[in-house]
């Protein structure tokens, strides 16, 4: 008898889960329809106000150089422009030179 009233119960159980489902779904359903019912427009100026608020935030981490920095950081890079010119001709100067060997 134990065994027959447990399953009962069971059923009794899944029912009720069932329709609880049921129930969170026309509930999400109609969560869903609130938010179809906005307008496009309504839409991109939310998505512009969004990204806009980003924009300011990402900006508002970056640490732009001072003057000093800059001219460290143009000074080191007009050095290296005229190092590596120098390398790469003298590399050029002396295949050629043995180019004219062979």
């Amino acid at each position: 008898m134990k065994k027959k009233e447990s399953l009962k119960e069971k059923k009794e159980n899944t029912k009720t889960d069932v329709k609880k489902k049921e129930e969170t779904k026309k509930k999400v359903t109609k969560k869903d329809t609130k938010k179809v019912s906005k307008s496009k427009v309504e839409k991109k100026k939310e998505k512009k106000e969004g990204y806009i608020n980003q924009v300011i935030k990402e900006m508002s981490k970056v640490h732009f150089p001072n003057r000093k920095e800059m001219v460290k950081y143009s000074i080191a890079t007009i050095f290296f422009v005229i190092f590596f010119g120098i390398y790469f001709y003298l590399i050029e100067f002396v295949m050629a030179f043995l180019k004219t060997l062979i």
